[in-house]
């Protein structure tokens, strides 16, 4: 799960970064999905360790911040991009685009991270 987390990590940053650079504006707002992206990887890898204590706090900490991410970006990602999609306009369409792949990215990694937390706890019993 951690090598899953440092990719969830590296996709968010370089959404971040590849959206603020194809902004004429240079917003620093379209840089939210790299800094998620580097908490992401950041515990991904102080979750490699041997130490099974250490390596699933690192796990549930990256976890709750995927989830807190995907919370979000839920309003302004993936709602408003429905409502774009049936035709209301909105001033910044990348910023909508960027916010929804977001949510989505988030949702993915926290569904993955519960089936193998779940897995986990399974295995143990």
């Amino acid at each position: 799960m951690a090598r899953l987390t440092i990719f969830f990590g590296i996709i968010l940053i370089l959404l971040g970064v590849l959206t603020y650079a194809g902004i004429p504006s240079k917003a620093p707002t379209s840089l939210i999905p790299a800094a998620f992206g580097i908490l992401l990887a950041l515990c991904g890898v102080l979750a490699r360790t041997p130490d099974l204590k250490r390596r699933m706090v690192w796990m549930h900490v990256a976890v709750t911040l995927g989830f807190l991410g995907f919370a979000a970006t839920i309003q302004r990602g993936l709602v408003t991009f429905i409502r774009m999609q049936q035709g209301v306009q909105y001033p910044r369409p990348l910023a909508v685009y960027e916010s929804c792949a977001m949510c989505l990215l988030l949702l993915v990694y926290v569904v993955l991270c519960v089936q193998s937390f779940i897995a986990a706890r399974r295995a143990r019993a």
